[in-house]
């Protein structure tokens, strides 16, 4: 059985972290490699729009295997110089390839969400949760830095004030504390979780494909450089758009008053 399950239906992919016996620990060995081709499955399939990433069982991902860390073994084994470069082809690959995936993606989160399983679920445009999740950056705790980007993730997410909080004092938060700082969108009852992350996919799906990449993609962007860079990507990207079937569908569609069907050309 994988440790990372596919399913699609109509324009809609679910991935689900699937250790549940662990509480679906990542950064196992072969995980870059997975998440890796896993999400150029989904970017090369233009007739997937959106996607969904959950976890088996009780957890979301209570993050890395602590007793594999304890027993030296597996992605902890061996010299520094060892554990550097399987960060960098491991979780620094699996971590990159979420945050390149080209669909939004939305995480939902059904329950705990620890460490790298917290930065993991950052990754994702949008963040439900059920009532029962609880979030925290708890690397210092267990006498780590945050080796995963989560530097970088968790305050773009929550703002930096949030972010050195729960990093500096290794406390978790639940779902309400979490909605109110802004680190996911909306609490839901666990039995109605994975119903209300399809009904947001659902109206995700309804928008036309290519442009639903490329907004994505200049919010990604929008992250790390200029304004004047951004207002230069915009303005290509633009001219792609205006000139698309699903730009005149969706003008049609106005003017006669109907919905738009969108067909990514």
């Amino acid at each position: 059985m994988s440790a990372l399950l596919f399913e699609k239906s109509g324009h809609v992919v679910t991935l689900t972290i699937n250790r549940p016996d662990a509480r679906n620990p990542l950064g196992e060995e072969g995980d870059g490699d997975l998440f890796a081709e896993t999400c150029a499955r989904i970017n090369a399939d233009r007739d997937v729009r959106c996607a969904i990433l959950t976890g088996a069982g009780k957890a979301f991902s209570a993050g890395g295997n602590l007793k594999s860390m304890r027993e030296r073994s597996g992605s902890f084994a061996g010299a520094a110089v060892h554990i550097r470069e399987r960060y960098r082809n491991g979780i620094h690959r699996m971590v990159k390839a979420l945050w390149n995936l080209e669909v939004p993606l939305i995480a939902a989160v059904n329950g705990p969400a620890i460490g790298l399983g917290n930065d993991v679920a950052c990754l994702a445009d949008m963040r439900i949760a059920a009532d029962n999740a609880i979030f925290g950056a708890t690397f210092l705790k267990v006498g780590l830095v945050p080796g995963d980007g989560g530097a970088w993730i968790l305050p773009r997410t929550i703002g930096h004030a949030r972010a050195a909080e729960l990093f500096f004092t290794g406390d978790t938060i639940d779902a309400a504390t979490a909605l109110s700082w802004g680190l996911i969108s909306k609490i839901v009852p666990a039995d109605q979780l994975m119903n209300e992350a399809k009904a947001l996919a659902e109206r995700v799906c309804r928008q036309p494909p290519d442009v639903l990449r490329m907004t994505k993609k200049l919010m990604r962007e929008g992250q790390g450089v200029s304004f004047d860079t951004i207002m230069e990507m915009s303005a290509a990207m633009q001219s792609i758009a205006h000139l698309t079937a699903d730009h005149g569908e969706a003008v049609a569609a106005f003017f006669d008053k109907r919905k738009p069907e969108f067909k990514g050309e």
